[in-house]
C-alpha cells in the first residue's frame, strides 16, 4: 500500500526530563493527543526531533516508544541521515527494523564544499538502492547550508524508492519550479510554516511542519481551505499562521516550539545543551502569538 504524504504530517519534538533524559510518558503522551487532531501521520527525529542530540541507543528507543503508540493507520516516518553514506545506510536499516514504513533523510553537510548535486545523487541513489523502505529527500539549506536542486530532485525522482521530499525553505520560486520537474508521482512536501498555502497552491501534497505540532487545527484549516479551493480564506488564515510558525523555528528554535507545546497543553520539556529555552520576554511573544493563532482558528 502506498504511503500517505497528504494533508498534515507532525515531525515531533523529543520531550526531554529535567535533567536531560528522554521523557518517554511524555512522547507518549503528545502522541496519543496528536492522534485524535486528525493528522495524517508523524514524523520521529528529524531536526524537530534533535536527532543529533541522542545517541544510537536513543534513537532505537524512541522509535520504538513511538511505534506502540502510533496506529497502523497512521504515517511513521523516521528521520535519518549521517555524514558518511556507509553510516547512514546503517541508520536507515536500525529504522526499518524498528518498524519505519520510510525514512527523511537529511542532506549530510558537514564537509559543504564536497557536497555538490552530483555527490548527493550519488549518495541518495546508494540509499535507495540499499534501503528496504522508501527514502523521502530532505533539504534543510538554513541549517545545512546545502539545497537539493529542482534538477537533482527531478533525476532521483525516477528512482522507484525515493517517493517525495521535503523542502524546509521559503523560496516558492525553487518550490514550483521542483513540483513540474517531478511529476504527480513524486510527493513534494513543504516544510516551512511561513509559506504553507503557497506552496499547497503550488503543488505540496501536503506539510511537515513543526508550527502543526502546536496548532494542527490551524494547518489543517489552510489545508482544506486550499484543497475546496478557498484561497481567500487559506490565505487569511495563513496570516495568523505565520508570526507563530516563525517564532518557534527561525526565531527561538526547538526551546521556542517547546515553550509553546507547553503553553498548548502538551508535553514540551528541556531542550538538550547547548540547546537553550526562550526567554521570559519571548515566551511572552510566543504566548501572544498562540493566543491568536489559536483563537482565530477555532472560529
Amino acid at each position: 500500500m502506498p504511503i500517505n504524504l497528504s494533508g498534515l504530517l507532525l515531525p515531533t519534538t523529543t520531550p526531554f526530563t529535567a535533567n536531560e533524559d528522554v521523557d518517554f510518558y511524555g512522547l507518549r503522551s503528545n502522541l496519543n493527543n496528536w492522534n485524535r487532531a486528525g493528522v495524517t501521520g508523524y514524523v520521529l527525529l528529524g531536526s524537530t526531533g534533535e536527532r543529533v542530540n541522542l545517541d544510537e541507543r536513543e534513537y532505537n528507543q524512541v522509535i520504538e516508544a513511538a511505534r506502540q503508540a502510533v496506529p497502523e493507520t497512521m504515517t511513521f516516518i523516521v528521520g535519518a541521515g549521517q555524514q558518511s553514506t556507509r553510516a547512514t545506510i546503517l541508520e536507515i536499516e536500525r529504522a526499518a527494523q524498528a518498524g519505519t514504513e520510510a525514512v527523511l533523510v537529511i542532506t549530510p553537510h558537514y564537509y559543504r564544499s564536497a557536497i555538490t548535486q552530483q555527490a548527493l545523487l550519488e549518495h541518495y541513489t546508494a540509499l535507495a538502492d540499499g534501503a528496504r523502505i522508501p527514502i523521502i529527500l530532505y533539504s534543510m539549506p538554513d541549517l545545512t547550508g546545502i539545497k537539493i536542486d529542482p534538477e537533482t530532485a527531478a533525476r532521483l525522482s525516477e528512482h522507484q524508492n525515493i517517493i517525495g521530499m521535503k523542502d524546509s525553505s521559503n523560496d516558492v520560486a525553487k518550490f514550483v519550479e521542483t513540483v513540474a520537474m517531478v511529476g504527480k508521482h513524486f510527493a513534494m512536501m513543504i516544510g516551512n510554516g511561513t509559506v504553507f498555502h503557497e506552496a499547497l497552491q503550488a503543488g505540496a501534497r501536503g506539510g511537515i511542519l513543526a508550527v502543526g505540532c502546536v496548532v494542527p487545527e490551524l494547518c489543517l484549516e489552510i489545508y482544506r481551505a486550499v484543497q475546496t479551493s478557498d484561497f481567500d480564506r487559506a490565505a487569511t488564515l495563513q496570516e495568523k499562521l505565520t508570526p507563530l510558525a516563525r517564532a518557534v523555528t527561525k526565531s527561538y528554535g526547538i526551546g521556542g516550539l517547546k515553550a509553546a507545546l507547553e503553553m498548548a497543553g502538551y508535553a514540551g520539556g528541556a531542550v538538550r545543551a547547548p540547546l537553550r529555552r526562550p526567554s521570559e520576554e519571548a515566551c511572552t511573544e510566543i504566548k501572544e502569538l498562540l493566543r491568536s493563532a489559536t483563537h482565530y482558528s477555532s472560529n
